[in-house]
């Protein structure tokens, strides 16, 4: 009997060594691999629509969640790689808001996953905290459940002080909510900008109210008709002069710019991507990142985001570099 069990313990041990040789080995070959990538341009910003977890687990006969927790694995995978290749930032779409018109049992499975998740970011050997990755979570957040909004903001306060890579996940997103978002914010930037000029105005010269009307009780006196007319010109002029004084006003009235939208768009916080990744084939952006991704590559490999490989990443940031100086010419004129 002790013999069965020193030979099962001894086999175990084996298995082990075995498979952490070969972990090695592919750490090894990966590095080789990567030093000839980055010869080239790498790109700074990578972009992934984590797409084909339900249908993963469909092909498989598993449930839904196990899907997305294998979807979860690939995710923890890619940001190895792009860490590794020295990507500064890596942006995944996570949930979107039309996702929330999923089944109710599918969604409240994807917020546990989500927060379950999240929570694994804040312990001291997560992935995160050993690179040295910042967390920012990007999306209309206050539609997430208290529980799990409250463990974003505690991931995103833990690893503010990271600084070697940036790690953004799209949550509660959808581009045209941030557009609509920027829009409204910038808006409101200017009617404060308007209304501070105003005052700053009125406590100048008064503006065109008060003293600056006519005095119309003058016509009841008993001046003579020269100081009258008199009167009545000086109020004119005075009256004429402040319209045109108003009216240069008007021409230096702060306008909404481009730059104004961008400053208040979630993904201010980023660089506009540089690569588009969508898995399962699926060649349509989803409402992701429609305002950031008008120059850069689009791939859209056939794999489902749990297939994901490290062959694939790799051939995205082959094509990136094989029309790197089409894409930044193009960057330049915008």
């Amino acid at each position: 009997m002790m013999e069965e069990n020193s030979a099962i313990v001894a086999s175990q041990s084996s298995a082990i060594g075995a498979s952490q040789s070969l972990g090695a080995l592919g750490s090894f070959l990966r590095k080789c691999l990567f030093s000839v990538v980055s010869v080239g341009p790498i790109p700074e910003h990578i972009a992934f629509i984590m797409d084909g977890n339900r249908r993963y687990a469909k092909r498989r006969n598993l449930p839904a969640g196990e899907g997305h927790r294998a979807g979860f694995l690939s995710f923890m995978s890619v940001l190895q790689y792009c860490y590794e290749l020295l990507v500064k930032f890596m942006t995944v779409y996570a949930f979107g808001i039309d996702n929330f018109k999923r089944p109710s049992d599918e969604v409240q499975i994807l917020m546990d996953l989500l927060q379950e998740k999240i929570e694994g970011l804040l312990e001291r050997e997560s992935i995160v905290n050993q690179y040295g990755i910042r967390v920012c979570f990007i999306g209309n957040l206050k539609l997430l459940n208290e529980s799990v909004r409250d463990a974003a903001e505690r991931a995103m306060k833990a690893t503010a002080n990271n600084s070697k890579a940036v790690l953004l996940i799209c949550v509660a997103y959808s581009s045209r909510d941030e557009i609509v978002h920027a829009v409204q914010e910038s808006c409101y930037e200017k009617r404060n900008e308007i209304q501070a000029q105003i005052k700053r105005t009125r406590g100048g010269n008064g503006g065109l109210d008060g003293e600056a009307g006519l005095d119309t009780s003058e016509a009841c006196n008993e001046r003579v008709e020269g100081e009258k007319e008199n009167t009545m010109v000086n109020h004119v002029e005075n009256v004429e002069g402040e319209v045109q004084e108003s009216e240069k006003q008007l021409q230096n009235v702060p306008v909404v710019k481009v730059v104004d939208v961008e400053r208040h768009m979630y993904m201010a916080v980023a660089p506009d991507p540089n690569i588009v990744i969508r898995t399962s084939g699926e060649t349509r952006l989803s409402n992701f990142l429609l305002w950031q991704t008008s120059n850069c590559l689009l791939y859209f490999p056939a794999a489902l985001w749990p297939d994901l490989g490290l062959w694939h990443l790799v051939w995205a940031i082959l094509n990136f570099q094989r029309n790197h100086y089409y894409l930044e010419k193009k960057r330049k004129q915008m």
